[in-house]
């Protein structure tokens, strides 16, 4: 692989800068427990308290063993690989009282955050939904989560979210995504 001018990727593990050309996104899996273990690596104390809501050291346990019950329709992870490394997971929660709504977080390990990972996996997941009756999003976001509410306002300009005990909820619609550049999502897009 070539070496990359600085900014154009993420560094990674062995010191080479890969970009989201190298990035595939695939349904999550129960042999990827042990890749999201060792995200953790890759995290920040500040990127799992805005995830989890709470000073946890790593990405909890009961989290990835809640993983292995996905039945990919009401529940639906996606996977973002590089090599053999997780370095992103988005995921939808169907509301059962309200099928055509779910819930909706991510992860992205700090090296790929502000880099398009985010979005690129917002865009898979957001295809999935649709196809599978789901037409709007629920999204809780900490305060301290700038980089997140930046990213909902620019996608979503003229939402507004509800505030309470330090935390934003957001309803979001669920819009078709945009091209997806070849290379990023094993068949376009997953599913």
């Amino acid at each position: 692989m070539t070496q990359l001018a600085e900014g154009n990727g993420a560094r990674i593990g062995d010191g080479w800068a890969a970009t989201l050309d190298d990035v595939r996104i695939r349904p999550y899996n129960v042999t990827d427990d042990a890749r999201l273990r060792r995200m953790s690596a890759w995290l920040s104390r500040g990127s799992l308290y805005t995830r989890f809501f709470s000073g946890t050291p790593a990405i909890p346990e009961p989290y990835v063993r809640s993983l292995d019950g996905l039945d990919h329709w009401n529940r639906e992870a996606l996977a973002a690989l590089l090599d053999d490394d997780l370095i992103g997971i988005a995921e939808y929660f169907r509301d059962r009282g309200r099928p055509w709504r779910a819930e909706i977080a991510m992860l992205v390990a700090d090296p790929w955050q502000r880099r398009g990972l985010g979005r690129l996996l917002l865009d898979c997941l957001s295809a999935l939904a649709l196809r599978r009756g789901i037409t709007e999003f629920d999204a809780e976001v900490v305060f301290d989560n700038q980089g997140v509410m930046r990213a909902i306002h620019r996608r979503w300009p003229d939402v507004r979210s509800l505030r309470a005990e330090g935390t934003a909820h957001f309803r979001l619609p669920v819009a078709p995504p945009g091209p997806v550049r070849s290379g990023h999502a094993e068949g376009r897009h997953p599913g």
